[in-house]
């Protein structure tokens, strides 16, 4: 039977113990802050990276594609542990650059079998995918087909998040300056959605309240097969699964339900205080 690995990015979001239980190579982003430079979930954890994040006066961070040296490395560690192919699996190509960074890597192995998947999302949009990518290697599916049904699976995942603030946006330049004034005096609290590739807002409501709510509506439209509860650093995260939990039609087994921290690749565009939710849909 043969060993396809499986590799994906810090812009999944996926803590890195989780990813060597399962097996998955994790490839780092690049953040900046000011001009100290680090590699996400390498020389920067998650916690620290908040930490970072919300100190006073701290410099607001950018991010950067990961490398070709980084994913040709992840490459060849694979194959010399033993795969006889890879299925890598990143972040959407309209929101960075990684993809390219990958096929650079792959195109310096061309004896090898590398299978590339845009996830056509972030975080555990991605996350997700690679978890059902493991599970169908470990069954002894080959790289090709495993590629062909996480492209045809992405389709069932959505992304939404109810931002705290709309600060970060504004930060990041995906908002205007008066547009980020107006939504402060009005308190509204935009729910975006990431989904085939672009980031879009869902939804606007008034308080913090209406807009988890709208957003468990949102989400909570059709059976799940795995829930992935987001947020960036809220005391409130396990009340808002507890919330959820009971609005999923048909119920979902609780080992299918995981709460993770956004990271250092997604969380500056979100900004701390927020939840959000992944939902894998039942293909239909």
């Amino acid at each position: 039977m043969s060993h396809v690995a499986i590799v994906t990015d810090t812009a999944s979001d996926m803590a890195p113990a989780r990813a060597a239980e399962l097996g998955i190579a994790l490839v780092p982003l690049v953040v900046n802050f000011g001009s100290a430079t680090f590699k996400a979930g390498v020389d920067l954890s998650t916690d620290e990276f908040w930490a970072r994040m919300t100190a006073p006066d701290a410099p607001f961070p950018t991010t950067a594609a990961c490398s070709p040296g980084d994913f040709k490395a992840a490459y060849d560690a694979a194959f010399e542990a033993g795969a006889d192919a890879i299925v890598s699996i990143h972040v959407a190509g309209s929101l960075s650059g990684t993809i390219k960074s990958a096929e650079i890597a792959k195109a310096m192995l061309p004896e090898r079998d590398i299978q590339i998947v845009d996830s056509m999302g972030a975080s555990m949009g991605e996350g997700l995918l690679a978890e059902l990518a493991v599970g169908m290697a470990r069954l002894g599916v080959g790289a090709a087909e495993i590629a062909r049904v996480c492209e045809e699976r992405r389709s069932d995942i959505v992304m939404m998040v109810a931002l705290d603030t709309l600060e970060y946006l504004k930060r990041g330049g995906r908002i205007s300056g008066a547009s980020a004034a107006i939504g402060t005096l009005l308190s509204v609290k935009p729910i975006v959605e990431v989904k085939d590739g672009k980031v879009e807002t869902a939804d606007k409501v008034r308080t913090r309240g209406k807009a988890r709510e709208r957003l468990i509506e949102l989400v909570c439209t059709r059976p799940m097969e795995r829930l992935s509860i987001l947020h960036t650093t809220n005391a409130e995260v396990e009340a808002f699964r507890d919330q959820i939990l009971p609005r999923i039609p048909g119920g979902i087994d609780p080992a299918n339900v995981s709460i993770d921290l956004v990271g250092p690749s997604v969380g500056p565009h979100l900004g701390p205080g927020c939840v959000g939710a992944v939902a894998l849909y039942r293909h239909a």
